[in-house]
């Protein structure tokens, strides 16, 4: 069975062979820790790093525009992004419609030349795509993470955006179908080179609750959810929906909007409320914690933690996928004992 296979057996509780697992070194971590180190965990751990090529060291990666130390970014619709450690995403500081009459000769981004954070060359990308569909590849494409909610936080600064609902201003709602026609763009597009999964992320939750009140998810973020995955879903196309922090009193909205897979924290939902209300009915992808058990815990904490929520939220037919973003903190003998917790339990059924 190929990856994309699998992936997609388990996405759709089509008994795969194994829980697909996803381990993700951020690009921080390349200046934190021993680069030898790493480079020879992901060599042991084959299964999570199946096409590493090990490079040359010192090794630099291409930090994303938005993550570059000491280089100030400004993105495709004019919002001004600083960040204090190269490789971690950045923070908006300069709004360009904090003062909503400012969008009156406010210019949106072209989808044709852009992709809101950097340029896209859109043949070459079709070619990309077609290249891998014809190696059987599984084929992820998507808007860039932070396309609706947060977007309109970068554009009128988070309280600016909530003032705006409360008064529900009525240049708000131009601003929203703005935001909704350039992204509709993008998913139109990948939608007619035929990808597997369409990704929509961005952040909605905080440690405790959500960024925005249910009501005002449903009255100004999830029509234009809706009308977007309308767009997204072309043939077999699986809609994956990202957010870190407390979704809870979202989770409903999400799948109503047409959400198949939901990649959720772990701790901070609780994987006891995320296996009786999602377990069994939707596809999750399982962030796994990394604010305390394996930033701070034993390797054998970390390998509990990760074989009891397979056990709880998987079956042999499928539905859980698991994920891990590793950062700065972290002893090695916990990162190794992460990787061989999520490679041992890939298997558990």
């Amino acid at each position: 069975m190929t990856e994309k296979e699998n992936y997609m057996r388990a996405a759709r509780f089509e008994t795969p062979d194994y829980i697909p697992m996803n381990f993700v070194i951020n690009d921080s971590c390349y200046a934190l820790y021993d680069q030898e180190m790493l480079f020879d965990l992901m060599e042991e751990h084959k299964f999570l790093f199946p096409d590493f090529k090990r490079p040359k060291v010192p090794y630099k990666p291409d930090y994303a525009l938005v993550a570059r130390k000491d280089e100030p970014y400004t993105d495709d619709f004019g919002c001004l992004w600083k960040t204090s450690e190269n490789g971690v995403t950045g923070t908006v500081v300069k709004h360009p419609l904090s003062d909503l009459n400012a969008f009156n000769t406010y210019r949106a981004p072209d989808p044709e030349k852009c992709m809101g954070i950097g340029k896209i060359d859109w043949n070459a990308e079709k070619e990309r795509i077609e290249a891998d569909i014809k190696q059987g590849k599984l084929i992820i494409r998507g808007l860039r993470h932070g396309h609706t909610f947060l977007q309109l936080s970068d554009l009128c600064g988070y309280e600016n955006l909530l003032y705006s609902m409360f008064d529900d201003e009525p240049v708000l709602w131009k601003i929203i179908d703005m935001v909704e026609s350039f992204n509709s763009a993008i998913l139109s597009k990948y939608a007619s080179f035929g990808v597997d999964v369409m990704t929509i992320a961005e952040d909605l939750g905080m440690q405790n609750g959500p960024m925005i009140s249910p009501e005002y998810f449903v009255k100004y973020i999830k029509p234009s959810y809706k009308r977007l995955i309308e767009i997204a879903r072309k043939g077999s196309t699986l809609i994956h929906m990202h957010s870190d922090g407390d979704i809870r009193t979202l989770v409903d909205d999400l799948f109503d909007s047409g959400v198949d897979i939901i990649n959720l924290q772990d701790r901070v939902n609780g994987v006891d409320w995320i296996k009786q209300k999602l377990a069994g009915k939707y596809c999750i992808e399982l962030d796994i914690d990394r604010q305390f058990v394996t930033a701070k815990g034993t390797p054998a904490q970390i390998d509990e933690m990760i074989k009891e929520e397979v056990k709880s939220l998987s079956t042999k037919q499928g539905g859980l996928m698991m994920i891990y973003g590793l950062y700065g903190g972290l002893p090695y003998e916990n990162i190794k004992a992460t990787m061989d917790a999520m490679e041992k339990y890939a298997f558990y059924y």
